[in-house]
């Protein structure tokens, strides 16, 4: 299966037509179509509306996780019904399959990386936090665990590593992602991670077990190629 994967489209009406040009190509080059988050630039329902109309016309499967700009009006539960009415797959602590090849996602959360991470001790803002951190990875775990399928895609929209965060500054690392979600892969094995968040970050990395991580945030993809879109992996 060939899997185009992007993410951080930001979207707004103002971009529709550039987007469209974009993206037509994809239905030739790739049999499923990833958006690992970030869809829109402040989660309203009006921005969510044009990119549907460019989604939908591409004709493929397309499977996305929200990201944190989609949360910003407080209304994801409203932009993922409107998803989900036009066929598109919202992975939320959920699993897809297809032809062979099982999808399991959800947005991930902040929190550290490594020794770094964040632990639920002292003030209750703090385990409010790490809860919420905690709760993403047990969403995944929810996700892999449903998946019956050899091989196996995992989109988040935060990073599970630090690898892919590296290029951005060093003080924002723990808000990017956290390897609570690596732990989860590493624990269910998966043949593909993809991930957004990390605009400044690097392409590819590796879990501690060695799966392989990939940033598909579009700004980094076109910081590499100015005519990128999105990137396609063979799984």
């Amino acid at each position: 299966m060939r899997v185009a994967a992007t993410a951080d489209l930001h979207f707004t009406p103002a971009r529709f037509s550039a987007l469209h040009d974009q993206l037509n190509r994809v239905r030739d080059e790739a049999d499923v179509f990833v958006l690992a988050g970030d869809l829109t630039n402040f989660g309203r329902p009006d921005e969510m509306e044009p990119l549907l109309n460019v989604l939908v016309r591409l004709r493929l499967p397309v499977i996305v996780v929200l990201g944190n700009h989609d949360f910003e009006s407080g209304r994801e539960v409203e932009l993922m019904r409107m998803l989900t009415q036009e066929g598109i797959k919202v992975l939320d602590g959920s699993a897809y399959e297809r032809d062979g090849v099982g999808f399991a996602g959800t947005k991930g959360f902040v929190g550290g990386f490594g020794r770094g991470v964040l632990t639920a001790f002292g003030e209750p803002e703090i385990k409010t936090f790490v809860r919420a951190s905690i709760d993403e990875a047990l969403k995944l775990e929810r996700a892999m665990s449903q998946l019956r399928t050899k091989k196996r895609v995992v989109v988040l929209h935060y990073a599970p590593i630090l690898a892919t965060v590296e290029g951005e500054a060093h003080e924002i690392y723990p808000f990017l992602g956290t390897s609570r979600l690596a732990e989860v892969i590493d624990r269910h094995g998966a043949d593909l991670v993809v991930h957004g968040h990390a605009h400044n970050g690097k392409c590819d990395g590796k879990t501690a077990g060695g799966v392989p991580v990939h940033n598909v945030a579009i700004t980094l993809l076109q910081s590499q190629n100015p005519s990128a879109v999105y990137r396609v992996f063979d799984v």
